[in-house]
């Protein structure tokens, strides 16, 4: 009698894990066949800007020794007011700052040779006026003319509604995902979209970024973004 109990009990024990395993087989058939059911492609938009703010930085120098440093100090004053003129001239009254001097040693391999010391002073304009800025750029020999020593870095271009932009060409990437989707196959309802990162080019560029980029070098530029879309299929 007692054989035959045990005997039942472990019958019944197969026979649940029987059915418990059908469940997680038939489970896992029907997840798989959601997952067969969809497809992801990757759609993109761009458009053309035009920049709507600029900054140039730049600075201007001076070496003086370390027994001239007084007078090093009043030729950097003097051509601070230089700058300030030269700026003002060009309609920037408003537009820019102009750092306070920096000094640091000149390396000399001699060590005996007298210490001289880089005098600096940065500057930095910024405008809305796009075509304004690269003229000042051009113009920039002008303080070379008035004895500044002055070095200046490419002007740097932005635009600033880059944020609405992205939204707003979201559609035409979705859009565009479709038709590559339907290429492959008949596809039905957008399950999900996510967008990647933003390009901001040359006019006419092909190079991407995995990370995304910033072009600040023209005016002109391209705005391009990325989806990943996950339709579902008919």
């Amino acid at each position: 009698m007692e054989k035959s109990n045990k005997l039942l009990f472990f019958g019944l024990i197969i026979g649940l894990s029987l059915i418990i395993s059908a469940g997680l087989v038939a489970k896992t058939f029907l997840d798989v066949k959601n997952l067969d059911n969809v497809i992801t492609v990757s759609g993109s938009a761009k458009q053309k800007v035009t920049s709507d703010s600029a900054r140039w930085t730049g600075n201007f120098t001076r070496t003086a020794t370390k027994d001239n440093l007084k007078d090093g100090y009043n030729q950097m004053k003097n051509d601070e007011k230089t700058v300030n003129d030269f700026l003002i001239a060009q309609g920037f009254k408003d537009h820019f700052e102009i750092s306070p001097v920096f000094m640091n040693e000149v390396y000399k391999s001699d060590s005996n040779a007298p210490k001289e010391y880089n005098l600096t002073q940065n500057i930095e304009i910024k405008s809305d006026d796009v075509n304004k800025m690269k003229e000042l750029a051009k113009n920039s020999d002008g303080l070379a003319s008035k004895g500044i020593i002055f070095s200046a870095n490419s002007v740097e271009y932005y635009y600033s509604k880059l944020p609405e932009l992205r939204v707003s060409l979201l559609p035409e990437a979705i859009k565009d995902a479709k038709q590559r989707a339907d290429i492959i196959s008949a596809v039905d309802s957008v399950k999900s979209v996510s967008m990647g990162v933003v390009q901001v080019m040359p006019v006419g560029a092909v190079e991407i970024s995995d990370y995304g980029s910033y072009d600040t070098s023209g005016i002109e530029k391209e705005v391009m973004i990325t989806v990943k879309t996950i339709f579902s299929l008919k």
